[in-house]
């Protein structure tokens, strides 16, 4: 399976503010999303086809195409920015 990864997804993972356990957390919950794009404790978004994972304090916003993950937005599991952010992405 292909790895892609929008610029904003990019972009919160290479943040220097992003401590070191949770760039740990997400980068093996995005590799492990490459064996098996649908886990048991994935979900679908209603109204989009997107799917989402929780991994620590943040959640992974992802879809799949053919043979491709597509990491659209990582953010924080505590608010609803990363649904906003993915509004406006839309």
């Amino acid at each position: 399976m292909k790895l892609e990864v929008t610029n904003a997804a990019y972009n919160f993972i290479t943040d220097k503010n992003l401590p070191l356990k949770y760039y740990k957390q997400i980068t093996t919950k995005i590799f492990s999303l490459l064996k098996n794009p649908i886990p048991q404790d994935s979900k679908d978004l209603k109204g989009y086809n997107f799917k989402r994972v929780d991994i620590g304090e943040y959640r992974i916003i992802y879809r799949i195409e053919d043979d491709c993950l597509f990491i659209e937005l990582i953010g924080s599991s505590n608010d609803d920015a990363v649904y906003a952010q993915l509004k406006r992405r839309i």
